[in-house]
């Protein structure tokens, strides 16, 4: 790909996106990762710090986290081993050429997050869909975060107070309504309310320890299994041959790190595409290892009857699982608000976008609206979390729109950018990488629309 340092899309300035706006936007990256402001690079004063092997390690703890507890499940619903290893290689291929492209097209465009590189790039219209697209996924998947502690708070409780898991809870206190509502009201809301997360850097390095652990005890319970833990079943094919896209939104929400890799590839001490290339083929081969020996190893424990959560298909009373959901508990305890923090960003940006408010005129008004955007958003967040007991629901519709990010938006993006060169012939190149992102587009639209209507089906049929 022909390297360009230039602006593509000149539409991208006509609704008047001021700097203070784009800073403001430009909050939406990883809390590990540390830029040099767009002024400060223009002025020639260095490229960022992170190396190559600093930057493989930031990628990975983007890709890595509760996501992982899915993909037993994914393996069962593909069909078994063989068709779940299969749909992650092929799936891989893409996902690693989505984050070259959003590279090259954040070079080109000089442009340092995910929906800045859409919006220079692609125009008004994928611009606003994409800033709408990582708002719904952001909440969506705070949603399933919430889910996600209900289901490991059950088990851990049930163990303490040595009740049978089939009796359910017999007091108030140990009601999943309340100890979700408690968990979110005394730890998630305080951590979610402050203007900047710089400080969560630190957890989320403690958090892709706790997933490391998990995939472990879940490889080990697998090679020395308990006596009571048998299989149902193991399918070895999936049952009709679109039972396969079933296992697609899991393997995209587990592998979904993109809207993070921009702000990455630019805090690099040498931003080169060819070298970035390396960085995440590295990062995604390791995220490939680890989803894959917890998926294959949590799928053979239990075959068919693995719950959708593979931590609650394990007794409450086994002390190095209840170690791992502890360790989940904690990832999504410091996750939720770097993703919360993430909408609010877009958010945020869309407002003082169409408002035309700077952020030195809105100083005042900003801590108000950040407090009312925080505590509607917990509050949704929460009451949905509530009620949606089952997190496959979740994932499904949130899997898609992840595909949306890392097949949908590079498409178009590759497109748009080989389409604004100018060139008086087009190349065999030129040819095979518009073919590429056409592709790209089309498969993330199939696997969005597939999902969502699979979703719905299910919802209107449970």
């Amino acid at each position: 790909m022909a390297q360009g340092t230039g602006s593509i899309n000149s539409d991208y300035k006509d609704w008047e996106w001021s700097d203070d706006a784009g800073e403001r936007a430009r909050l939406l990256q990883s809390p590990s990762v540390e830029t040099v402001p767009k002024s400060a690079e223009s002025q020639g004063s260095g490229l960022g710090a992170t190396s190559a092997l600093g930057a493989v390690f930031i990628v990975v703890n983007a890709a890595l986290g509760a996501g992982l507890l899915n993909f037993p499940a994914a393996f069962s619903m593909a069909g078994g081993v063989a068709a779940g290893v299969t749909l992650q290689m092929c799936m891989l291929i893409f996902i690693i050429g989505g984050l070259v492209i959003l590279a090259y097209c954040s070079q080109a465009s000089n442009e340092r997050t995910y929906q800045e590189v859409v919006w220079a790039v692609c125009g008004k219209v994928p611009g606003v869909l994409c800033e709408v697209a990582i708002a719904v996924y952001t909440f969506g998947t705070c949603i399933a975060f919430l889910i996600i502690i209900g289901d490991q708070e059950d088990k851990i409780i049930a163990a303490l107070v040595k009740e049978p898991e089939e009796a359910g809870s017999s007091h108030w206190y140990t009601d999943r309504k309340f100890t979700i509502s408690i968990t979110a009201f005394l730890l998630i809301l305080p951590l979610s309310i402050p203007k900047e997360i710089g400080f969560q850097k630190y957890a989320s390095s403690l958090s892709v320890i706790g997933t490391w652990y998990v995939t472990a005890v879940i490889i080990i319970k697998y090679i020395w299994p308990d006596k009571d833990l048998v299989p149902v079943e193991i399918p070895t094919s999936p049952s009709t041959w679109t039972a396969v896209f079933n296992a697609m939104p899991t393997i995209c929400f587990g592998f979904q790190c993109h809207m993070s890799s921009v702000p990455v590839f630019n805090s690099m001490k040498q931003p080169e595409v060819k070298t970035w290339g390396a960085v995440v083929t590295a990062a995604m081969v390791i995220a490939l290892f680890v989803y894959t020996g917890t998926g294959v190893c949590g799928f053979l424990t239990f075959g068919a009857g693995v719950d959708q959560d593979v931590l609650m298909s394990y007794p409450s009373n086994d002390i190095p699982v209840a170690l791992a959901r502890a360790f989940i508990i904690l990832c999504v305890l410091t996750s939720y608000p770097i993703l919360h923090f993430c909408g609010r960003a877009v958010l945020e940006g869309l407002w003082l976008r169409y408002t035309g408010v700077t952020v030195e005129e809105d100083v005042v008004r900003e801590r108000r609206r950040r407090l009312l955007q925080t505590i509607s958003w917990f509050l949704l967040t929460l009451l949905l979390a509530l009620f949606i007991p089952d997190i496959g629901k979740v994932i499904s519709v949130i899997g898609g729109l992840a595909a949306c990010f890392i097949f949908v938006f590079p498409g178009l993006c590759l497109i748009q950018a080989k389409l604004s060169e100018i060139q008086e012939t087009r190349a065999i190149s030129w040819w095979a990488q518009v073919s590429y992102g056409v592709f790209m587009v089309t498969l993330g639209a199939f696997i969005f629309g597939q999902t969502t209507a699979n979703a719905i089906f299910l919802d209107l049929t449970a």
